[in-house]
């Protein structure tokens, strides 16, 4: 080759490296300019829940949930938070959320059971686990991750949104000594639950918060669960119901939520999806916190103001509605490949933490706790 064919050939290589150099060093300030604004953009967000505006503690929890994330994004994620109905009704806050017409939402899974059976898991199951055994469970047993993938075909990303704790197992007009004393009850029972009862030859009634009072005082439906002493008390139950039973065994420990649109969660800096986590982290705290402080409260209102005698279901009903729940389990399950899924983690972690349980918590509350 030529000294000069050779120079040349130099000079093109060394002028086509200096071009690549000096395009990459663009894409690199693009990137960097794109991903400081990324870092600096605020968004405005709205949130919908399935709660009457302010609800105690569920509704509540919205609102902290808002504060906390504003709070510790600098300003830079904003949630406007909205009761049901507001914007949109109730029960259509999955739908909203799902097809990005809201960024956010708040319930309980269990809601959306018509759309997938394997919601109510993440919810409430009878005779299933408690509110420390299904956190348990949801933060490093695999719950969440299942969760997820529930969800993912509905365009949504769920976090944990706090828990009730063990319910009451409602207000009924009549005793109930036995399974028996179930037969042709006109129960506000939803869920699983509400299944179980019609076993037991019940019938499961669905009736909207605001009209369980009137419904009882009119002889419409016969018994009501609802939560536990703090939200009863406040719903005036005891003057409509004389007796009030105990455990809530068709919810052991009910989960709440939030739920993102997946695209706008995806579009979010690393950082605000962290601080979305971290701010359900907090919430499940505070939730179940709130709820056992209030139900402490209240259930000594109830008790010595309002002389309400707390009764508690007989083991041999118990037993008998915990055969028929196996029962609703294996026919909402079906042939549904992610419902059997989920079951399946459920109960393999439900079984080995609940002998755990047993010569611990049981243990104390059994021969310790007053």
């Amino acid at each position: 080759m030529k000294k000069n064919n050779l120079f040349k050939t130099i000079t093109a290589v060394l002028t086509l490296m200096l071009v690549v150099v000096s395009c990459n060093e663009k894409d690199a300030k693009t990137s960097n300019t794109s991903a400081a604004a990324a870092e600096k953009k605020v968004y405005n967000w709205q949130m919908t829940t399935t709660w009457p505006p302010n609800f105690p503690v569920v509704g509540e929890v919205a609102n902290k949930y808002a504060e906390w994330v504003e709070e510790m994004s600098n300003g830079q994620l904003k949630i406007k938070v909205y009761g049901g109905g507001e914007l949109v009704p109730s029960l259509e806050a999955f739908d909203a959320v799902s097809n990005g017409t809201i960024e956010m939402g708040s319930g309980a899974s269990y809601y959306w059971a018509g759309k997938t059976p394997a919601a109510q898991f993440f919810a409430a199951v009878p005779f299933g686990m408690n509110s420390q055994q299904l956190t348990s469970w949801l933060e490093t047993g695999g719950g969440l991750e299942l969760w997820r993938k529930t969800y993912a075909k509905f365009n949504l990303v769920p976090f944990m949104g706090g828990n009730s704790g063990v319910q009451m197992g409602g207000w009924f007009n009549k005793e109930i000594k036995s399974v028996s004393d179930l037969k042709g009850l006109k129960m506000r029972l939803p869920g699983i639950g509400g299944k179980v009862l019609q076993k037991a030859g019940g019938a499961a009634v669905l009736v909207a918060a605001g009209e369980i009072y009137t419904s009882m005082e009119r002889g419409v439906i016969d018994a009501t669960e609802w939560i536990g002493p703090y939200h009863d008390y406040k719903m005036g139950f005891n003057k409509v119901a004389k007796y009030y039973y105990t455990p809530g065994w068709h919810e052991p420990g009910t989960q709440f939520e939030f739920f993102v649109n997946k695209e706008k969660y995806d579009d979010l800096p690393k950082h605000l999806q962290a601080i979305l986590e971290a701010a359900s982290k907090r919430a499940q705290v505070w939730v179940l916190s709130e709820f056992d402080r209030q139900n402490g409260i209240f259930l000594d209102k109830l008790v010595k103001e309002e002389g309400v005698e707390v009764r508690e279901f007989s083991k041999e009903t118990l037993d008998i509605l915990r055969g028929y729940t196996d029962e609703a389990l294996r026919e909402m399950i079906g042939d549904d490949a992610l419902s059997k899924e989920v079951y399946e983690s459920y109960s393999k972690f439900q079984n080995r933490v609940s002998k755990w349980s047993k010569v611990t918590e049981q243990a104390y509350y059994n021969k310790i706790q007053k």
